[in-house]
């Protein structure tokens, strides 16, 4: 059977890409993004060949439907690089929901780490930097994020 690589990109700069992370993006049989059209941005930035790859979306919206598809695919034998707008798949996405279905169908998942906003603008923020702790995003405004924040 092949795999899914949960691919990190850049939150930012394209040039922020790990040579790592090309290279599976370069070899995938399959790319399931959450925006094709940045992912294809993304791709010609690295310069990856597209020809022979299989472009898929897996977003929010279709994610239940895109899911047994993208599995199938890696029983079936083929590489799956899975890559969010920005960031890490599985994170506040729908690579959530595939992680989940990969380990129940036993279909392997690889990290391919990148670049971590968080951390790095952590690092220069002048705390105390020996823990900390990640919530996922806030919301936008109104009551609810007063009280995510209390």
């Amino acid at each position: 059977p092949g795999s899914i690589y949960f691919v990190a990109t850049p939150i930012g700069h394209l040039d922020d890409m790990t040579i790592r992370a090309r290279n599976v993006l370069a070899a995938a049989d399959v790319i399931a993004a959450e925006d094709t059209r940045r992912t294809g941005r993304l791709l010609q930035h690295l310069g990856i060949d597209r020809s022979g790859k299989t472009l898929l979306s897996h977003h929010e919206h279709n994610w239940r439907t895109r899911i047994p598809d993208i599995v199938g695919r890696a029983k079936a034998g083929e590489s799956v690089a899975v890559v969010s707008d920005a960031g890490t798949p599985g994170i506040a996405d729908p690579g959530m929901q595939l992680a989940e279905a990969c380990a129940a169908e036993g279909v392997p998942v690889l990290p391919i780490p990148g670049a971590c906003a968080a951390v790095t603008a952590l690092s220069v923020s002048g705390f105390l930097c020996t823990e900390f702790v990640f919530f996922g995003f806030l919301p936008r405004r109104g009551s609810a994020l007063k009280a995510k924040l209390k």
